[in-house]
C-alpha cells in the first residue's frame, strides 16, 4: 500500500511540474504598429533580438535561427543575392526585416530589444519589451522626422541596388526603399564579359515603377571589366551592351547618352582599376559622375582621391552614391563590431528639383549635379545663391559669398576648393568670402564622425569665361593620367591570368582610347 501511494505522490509531482512547466514556457503575442508623426502605418525597418542579443539570420539560402525568433509573416520578402544566387527572401543580410505598418509575431516569454528605423531622415527608436507567458502585448511606435529633405525640394536615391525583378516584385521592392526612406531606387542589371545578372523585365518608361511618392528605375551596372573598372549608366531607354567591343566603353556610353540616360564610374574609381577608365573616358568628355560615395572599399566611405583630380583637371563630374546591395556595408574593415552586412541605403544621393517629384524632374535635377551624397547627414552649399552643380561666370574682382550647412549630428563643416579647405568650422554651418583671381571648383563636406559623412557636388566659377582647372596641380594629373595609361599598356602586353581579364583580346580598341586620351593630355598642357 505504501508503494501505491509512493508511486501515485511521484505521478503526481509529474504532471504538476509538467503543468507549471507549460505554464513558463507558453508563449506570447506580440503586435507591433509603426506610424508616421501623423498616425499613418509606414513602412519601416525591423530588428528583433532575445535578451542575448540572437535574432534570426541569413546563411546561403536558409534562415538560420539563433534564438526562438520566427520570422513575422508580415515582413516583406523579395528574392536578394549575390550573382543571382538565393540568399534571403523575408530577412536582410543583418537578421532585420522590413514591414508595412506594423507585424506580429509569437515569442516565447523573455526580454526582447526591438529597433526601428526609416532611412536618414527619421530618428531611429529602440525599445526593451518584456513578455510574460501567455501574454498578449501591443506597443505602438510613432517614427518623427528630425528633418524633412523633400519639403525642402531634396529626394534621395540610392544608384546601386541589385536585385532581379519581374513587374509582380515591384510592389514589394518599393515597400523595401520606402523602408529606407529613399525615394528612388536605381535597379541595376549588371553584365560582365561573357553574362548578365538581375535582370529587370524592361527598360524607360516600361521598366519604371512609380507608387506612393517611390520610384523604380532601371539602370545597368554594364560594362564591368577588371582593368578599367565597373561603368553605371542611369535613366537610358534600353539596355546597352556590346560582347563585340566590351572594352569601348566610350561607345556604350556614348549610346547610352543617345537614348536619355547618364554615364559614370562604380566604387569611387578605385576597385577594379577604374581610374585607369576614367583616364581613357572622363577625359575624352564620356561621363557624367562618379559614385563618391559607397561602403565597398577600404579607403571609403568617402574617397576622393580620383574625383578631386578630375575636377583639377577642369572637368564638371557629379557626385553620386550608392549602397551595391547585396555586396557592401560596414563590417571589420571600418571599424565595425559584426561582419559586414549590406543594406539598402546606406550611402545615398539626393538631387534637387525643387518641387515635386517625377522622374523628369529627378533625371533633370540629376543630369544638372543639383546633388550631394551622404552616409547620414543632410549638406547645403551655395555660391552666391548657386546650387551644387551650378556654373558661374564673373568678371574679375567679383567677390564670392560661399555659405554651407550641415544638417544632423556633425563635428564639422569644411568648404573645398581646388581640393583645398579654404574655411571650416566645428559644429553645422560655415561661411566665407573669396575673391577668386582665377576659376575653381567649390565644394562642401561634413564629418560627423562613425563613418557618417557627406559631400556636394561643386559649383563651377570661372572668372571672365576662364576655366575651373586648378593650374597648381595640372602638371601632376597629367603625369599621373599618363601613369595609369602605361599601366594598361603593361597589362595588355601580358597573356590574361584569369578568363574575365579580356584586354588584350581587344587590343586594337584600347590603343585607340589611349591614342585620344594621350591626345588630350598634351592639350591640357598646352
Amino acid at each position: 500500500m505504501g508503494r501505491v501511494l509512493v508511486r501515485a505522490a511521484l505521478a503526481g509531482a509529474f504532471v504538476f511540474a509538467l503543468i507549471e512547466s507549460a505554464q513558463v514556457t507558453r508563449e506570447a503575442d506580440l503586435t507591433v504598429r509603426i506610424l508616421d508623426s501623423a498616425g499613418h502605418p509606414v513602412p519601416a525597418r525591423v530588428r528583433l533580438e532575445d535578451s542575448a542579443g540572437a535574432r534570426p539570420k541569413v546563411r546561403g539560402a536558409v534562415t538560420v535561427s539563433e534564438s526562438a525568433i520566427p520570422i513575422p509573416r508580415a515582413a516583406i520578402a523579395v528574392m536578394w543575392g549575390q550573382n543571382d544566387r538565393a540568399e534571403g527572401y523575408a530577412l536582410q543580410p543583418d537578421g532585420s526585416f522590413y514591414v508595412d505598418g506594423g507585424f506580429g509575431v509569437r515569442l516565447p516569454p523573455g526580454t526582447y530589444r526591438l529597433t526601428l528605423s526609416k532611412g536618414f531622415e527619421y530618428t531611429a527608436q529602440t525599445a526593451s519589451i518584456d513578455l510574460a507567458p501567455g501574454a498578449n502585448v501591443t506597443r505602438e511606435f510613432r517614427l518623427a522626422r528630425w528633418v524633412d529633405m523633400p519639403a525642402r525640394g531634396w529626394y534621395s536615391a540610392d544608384d546601386h541596388i541589385h536585385l532581379r525583378r519581374s513587374p509582380g516584385d515591384d510592389p514589394k521592392i518599393a515597400r523595401w526603399i520606402a523602408a529606407e526612406d529613399l525615394h528612388v531606387g536605381n535597379l541595376l542589371q549588371m553584365g560582365d564579359f561573357f553574362a548578365t545578372y538581375f535582370s529587370q523585365y524592361a527598360f524607360g518608361d516600361r521598366g519604371r515603377y512609380q507608387e506612393g511618392g517611390r520610384i523604380l528605375s532601371p539602370g545597368q551596372e554594364e560594362p564591368r571589366t577588371p582593368e578599367i573598372g565597373h561603368t553605371i549608366s542611369l535613366g537610358a531607354r534600353e539596355f546597352v551592351r556590346s560582347t563585340r567591343d566590351y572594352y569601348s566603353f566610350d561607345r556604350i556610353f556614348d549610346r547610352v547618352r543617345a537614348l536619355g540616360g547618364v554615364t559614370g564610374f562604380a566604387h569611387q574609381g578605385m576597385s577594379f582599376h577604374g581610374y585607369r577608365g576614367m583616364v581613357l573616358n572622363t577625359l575624352r568628355g564620356k561621363t557624367d559622375f562618379l559614385e563618391l560615395v559607397q561602403f565597398c572599399v577600404p579607403e571609403g566611405p568617402l574617397a576622393t582621391e580620383h574625383y578631386y583630380r578630375f575636377l583639377d583637371m577642369g572637368y564638371r563630374l557629379t557626385a553620386l552614391a550608392g549602397s551595391d546591395f547585396p555586396w557592401c556595408g560596414v563590417g571589420p574593415s571600418y571599424g565595425g563590431s559584426e561582419p559586414q552586412f549590406a543594406q539598402i541605403g546606406n550611402a545615398r544621393f539626393y538631387v534637387y528639383t525643387g518641387g515635386a517629384l517625377t522622374f523628369e524632374n529627378y533625371m533633370a535635377g540629376l543630369k544638372a549635379g543639383h546633388t550631394f551624397v551622404t552616409t547620414g547627414p543632410m549638406l547645403n552649399l551655395t555660391v552666391n545663391g548657386k546650387l551644387p552643380g551650378d556654373s558661374l561666370d564673373v568678371a574679375p574682382g567679383t567677390r564670392l559669398h560661399i555659405s554651407a550647412e550641415a544638417m544632423g549630428s556633425v563635428n564639422s563643416i569644411s568648404i573645398v576648393a581646388h581640393g583645398k579647405v579654404i574655411a571650416q568650422a566645428a559644429g553645422n554651418r560655415v561661411e566665407t568670402d573669396i575673391t577668386p583671381a582665377h576659376g575653381l571648383w567649390i565644394a562642401a563636406r561634413c564629418d560627423g564622425g562613425r563613418l557618417r559623412v557627406a559631400h556636394t557636388t561643386p559649383v563651377y566659377v570661372t572668372v571672365n569665361h576662364d576655366g575651373f582647372e586648378n593650374p597648381e596641380t595640372l602638371r601632376r594629373n597629367v603625369e599621373t593620367s599618363e601613369g595609369f595609361l602605361k599601366e594598361l599598356e603593361a597589362e595588355m602586353a601580358n597573356p590574361p591570368n584569369n578568363l574575365d581579364e579580356q584586354a588584350p583580346r581587344h587590343r586594337a580598341e584600347l590603343e585607340r582610347q589611349i591614342a585620344e586620351a594621350r591626345a588630350v593630355l598634351r592639350g591640357l598642357m598646352k
